[in-house]
């Protein structure tokens, strides 16, 4: 049921400059009195400043741009009004970590005007939720027909140092590189999302929402504590072009007395627009196979050759799998022409996405996987060449339309698009989303590889099911691997963004055929945890599918779902452990999680999220005794118990392991 509360209210307007005091200030608390945010105007700059009950969080902030020319829009303001609205609905996602979404929020908007000649307005709006704030820019159009935003003057002045979690910006390699712990008052400029345990005892979270038409936000330490947006420039210089108006994406703080609470925060989601589909059929949740890992491991290879990947013989052999394994779609990559061993090498390399390979048939492999209940996932790899892309988007959206495909994944593998864009500058940010919207033409989800970041995209257009966008499993197969406290992270940082496209579930941790001295950085039942802690609504299946056939772990891949009714984070600690549990959204079952980095650890479960009275199979695949990361890591101790919600369940998790739980309501 949707309720909003949609009187507006007039808290203040002053007709003249001489009618308005040097400073006007004015309060904004969220719904249960949780975060407050203040704006003041003192002596014609704007600040803002956030508190969570009696902790302040943002002390003093300015606000402001600079455009062309060292124009500043960010002093000599008035008020010219202000007026709150308050906000309650519940919402239901299409697919996602919770089938129902409260967005509960009041809003404070203020309208300021430049006392100068130009008399120039701008509008805040700010908006104060229960487990976050965030606030954003309307520059309405005021007789110019292009405006070029050279800085955001935002500030973030953090009140508290406190430990941060971060991946540094303006690197060519995106955002895959492992993250960095150290105080706040020692960083440079960083990628959001920023995750913080303040010294006052709160886990906080900066990012933005609803990123469209602008450029990517990152941070700029500029002295002690104090923060301030960085906007991603173009080539040219420029941060932001616009059509003479603009409305920035929201800059969002999410605010959590634990770092579990950050998780279950939906404030991205909130921000962004309803959905744009009425029929939304065609989108579905799944796991899938591919021919993939094989490729990262040395044992086939992208382009033709004598052990090429894509061919016809080999998909209709991962075809028999998925229908003998019980997935129902098969990802593979390195059908078309193009591809040679120096695609990656950034020099604006031809792909053809309508031509197929030698040695490969489209419509063989797509009617043959058919017959078999089999979805085919289609592959679209750029090379960061956007020209090349662009001008065959349509043809090559439309012949995997065709031939029965809704499924895409695309990369973007190159340091800079056309070799000159960030992929995170406004160039890119709408190049994204113009091949998201082309993709929903022809009822195509996607899975961004290469990726921008998310911030919520996917409630507006519920065909973005997931991206890269931080270091994923193929790591672990061709360089020193991610740590095993690698995935202790990802869940405070890169996946408060959203869904990520990790590709867990490699079963042989050891990779007996892979390159010599490559393994994975976890036991086999940590894989297996994966699957609950870190959310997708596409999980692959990452292994050799031969190393899943006849292994008894591989029942928990089969039956783990990829669509919720509920989350929870039962305990965690950024870059130690985290137990997540999830409800099935079309069963009575709940799913567990565990896993810890580097160190053993042991965990008493209290059952309570279970319905009470009824009791439940507890189907537990755990680390055998004796096993790390790195030491007899493919054993999977396999047991099960009855249990109630009453009851309190004790879990053991090895150095560098997991333990994953399918709770069957009997």
């Amino acid at each position: 049921m949707i309720k909003q509360l949609s009187t507006a209210f007039l808290l203040l307007l002053l007709i003249s400059c001489n009618q308005q005091p040097k400073k006007v200030s004015q309060e904004l608390n969220s719904p249960n009195s949780k975060n407050n945010i203040t704006f003041e105007l003192n002596n014609g700059v704007p600040f803002y400043s956030v508190s969570h009950g009696e902790k302040s969080v943002i002390s003093p902030s300015k606000l402001g741009f600079v455009f062309k020319n060292n124009d500043s829009l960010s002093s000599n303001f008035e008020v010219i009004k202000m007026e709150t609205t308050s906000f309650d609905e519940t919402w239901e996602q299409v697919w996602g970590e919770k089938k129902s979404i409260q967005n509960n929020y009041n809003q404070l908007s203020v309208l300021l005007q430049e006392k100068s000649e130009n008399k120039r307005n701008l509008e805040v709006q700010f908006r104060a939720f229960d487990d976050g704030i965030a606030f954003r820019y309307i520059y309405p159009e005021q007789g110019k027909d292009s405006v070029f935003i050279m800085d955001e003057l935002t500030q973030f002045n953090l009140k508290d140092d406190g430990d941060a979690w971060w991946i540094g910006a303006y690197q060519d390699n995106r955002y895959e590189y492992l993250t960095t712990k150290s105080p706040v008052s020692t960083l440079d400029t960083v990628h959001t999302p920023l995750t913080i345990n303040s010294e006052n005892g709160l886990s906080i979270s900066f990012h933005e929402a609803n990123l469209k038409d602008f450029a990517s936000m990152t941070l700029e330490r500029t002295n002690g504590t104090n923060l301030k947006s960085n906007l991603v420039p173009w080539a040219d210089g420029d941060k932001v072009k616009t059509n003479g108006s603009f409305t920035t994406p929201w800059r969002t703080l999410q605010i959590a007395e634990t770092p579990g609470d950050l998780i279950t925060s939906y404030l991205i989601l909130n921000l962004n627009d309803s959905n744009k589909f009425e029929d939304t059929s065609w989108i579905k949740p799944h796991k899938y196979l591919g021919i993939w890992w094989g490729m990262h491991i040395g044992k086939y290879s992208f382009w033709e050759s004598p052990i090429q990947g894509a061919t016809t013989t080999n998909a209709f052999e991962h075809i028999d799998y998925c229908e003998k394994l019980g997935i129902d779609h098969l990802l593979i990559e390195g059908w078309n022409k193009g591809w040679t061993p120096a695609w990656y090498e950034n020099a604006m390399h031809q792909f053809n996405f309508t031509k197929e390979a030698d040695n490969f048939d489209l419509e063989k492999v797509t009617e043959y996987a058919k017959s078999k209940g089999v979805s085919i996932i289609g592959y679209h790899e750029t090379g960061s060449n956007i020209i090349n892309y662009l001008a065959q988007i349509d043809e090559g959206m439309e012949l995997y339309q065709k031939n029965g495909i809704h499924d895409v994944k695309i990369g973007q593998v190159g340091s800079r698009l056309n070799m000159k864009e960030w992929h995170h500058g406004q160039f890119g940010v709408n190049y994204y989303r113009q091949v998201l919207e082309t993709a929903a033409k022809y009822q195509l989800t996607v899975n961004f590889h290469e990726p921008i970041k998310d911030t919520g995209e996917r409630r507006t257009y519920p065909n973005m099911m997931a991206r890269e966008g931080a270091r994923g499993q193929e790591y672990n197969a061709w360089s020193d691997g991610n740590p095993p406290n690698h995935t202790a992270i990802l869940p405070f940082t890169r996946f408060l963004a959203g869904p990520m496209d990790f590709t867990p579930g490699v079963l042989d941790v050891e990779i007996k055929q892979g390159y010599e001295g490559r393994d994975v950085h976890t036991t086999a039942a940590k894989q297996l945890a994966l699957y609950v802690v870190l959310y997708s609504p596409i999980q692959m299946l990452a292994d050799l599918p031969e190393n899943y056939d006849g292994n008894p772990a591989f029942k928990f891949l089969q039956d783990v779902p990829v669509d919720w009714e509920d989350t929870k984070v039962l305990n965690a600690e950024i870059g130690e452990y985290i137990t997540t549990v999830r409800k099935d959204k079309y069963s009575d079952d709940w799913y567990l999680g565990s896993l810890t980095n580097e160190e053993s650890r042991s965990f008493h479960i209290d059952l309570s999220f279970l319905d009470k009275d009824v009791t439940y199979e507890a189907q537990i695949y755990a680390d055998e005794i004796g096993t790390t990361w790195n030491k007899n890591a493919t054993k999977v101790a396999i047991t099960s118990k009855e249990v109630k919600s009453s009851d309190i369940l004790k879990i053991n998790l090895s150095e560098g392991g997991g333990t994953a739980i399918r709770f069957k309501k009997l």
